[in-house]
């Protein structure tokens, strides 16, 4: 997923901050919880989208909404809401989550299969491949596309390893189209 330069910025200067104050641990917690409310909120998102709601009453529920955390991430919301940027809100968050994890030494690794696998399975797919670091921290994501047909796509970092069925077939269609 690509994130907007904004979002890097604010996610690097609130990084920046909590590493000073020592408050990286407990914001990292909060921005996992933003980032799950406003995933599983059409309603807030679509508040916080409307323009003709002015950024005073944005803050006001803001306000309410994340009222137990921090003083730090509550004037990050309340920045990132005066400056317009809102709908950056889940994106800031996330990637404060990936810079933490990086430091961390987390992997994150996506798995797409056609179906659900096994946790035998699982473990054989992530054993397989040297692009899992043996004896590693890693967020793992399991996504099921069953247009995928078969097989499986890994994604770990930006290096991806694609075995799909239907991947296979276009290669076929292009190989046949070129002869």
């Amino acid at each position: 997923m690509l994130t907007s330069k904004v979002a890097k910025r604010y996610a690097q200067g609130l990084l920046d901050f909590t590493n000073e104050t020592g408050q990286t641990a407990a914001v990292f917690s909060e921005m996992k919880d933003v980032k799950k409310i406003m995933s599983q909120s059409a309603d807030l998102n679509k508040f916080f989208l409307t323009p003709y709601i002015d950024a005073k009453k944005k803050i006001e529920v803001a306000d309410q909404i994340f009222k137990d955390f921090s003083v730090s991430s509550q004037n990050l919301i309340r920045l990132v809401i005066r400056h317009g940027r809102e709908n950056q809100l889940k994106n800031i968050a996330q990637e404060f989550i990936n810079k933490v994890e990086d430091i961390n030494g987390v992997q994150r690794i996506t798995l797409t299969t056609a179906t659900q696998l096994s946790k035998e399975n699982l473990d054989q797919i992530l054993r397989s491949t040297n692009l899992v670091k043996e004896g590693s921290n890693f967020d793992l994501n399991l996504n099921v596309k069953p247009e995928i047909l078969g097989g499986y796509i890994l994604r770990v970092g930006d290096q991806q390893i694609d075995t799909s069925v239907k991947t296979k077939l276009n290669q076929v269609k292009k190989d046949f189209q070129l002869n």
